[in-house]
């Protein structure tokens, strides 16, 4: 009887130590944060070549490859990308040439 009492007691003490031992947010921390979403950039893609329905998948990863792309998404009916980059890493031309090396020729969108 008196183990189920001593499990919830030491699950409810570790479950109280997750929180003293997290980090706490300062504003300098808050503010990159913040600034590296703003300095996010997020250009749309024509995509040529794609015939079927694994097309988009093999965009995605080819645009996904590319350092300092945070997000693709790939519409087929549109023949279309949007990708959301760092510019401090990358550019929209790394972008599209790797869409280009992949087989499925890209450019922004304009």
């Amino acid at each position: 009887m008196k183990r189920p009492l001593i499990l919830a007691a030491a699950l409810l003490a570790l479950s109280g130590l997750g929180w003293a031992i997290a980090p706490a947010v300062t504003p300098a921390v808050a503010q990159s944060a913040s600034q590296q979403v703003a300095s996010a950039q997020t250009r749309t893609f024509v995509i040529q070549n794609m015939t079927c329905a694994l097309c988009p998948v093999t965009v995605k990863k080819a645009m996904e490859g590319v350092a300092g792309v945070t997000s693709v998404a790939v519409n087929f009916d549109a023949k279309t990308a949007t990708v959301i980059f760092d510019p401090a890493v990358t550019n929209a031309d790394a972008v599209a040439a790797a869409s280009t090396n992949a087989g499925y020729p890209a450019s922004v969108k304009g």
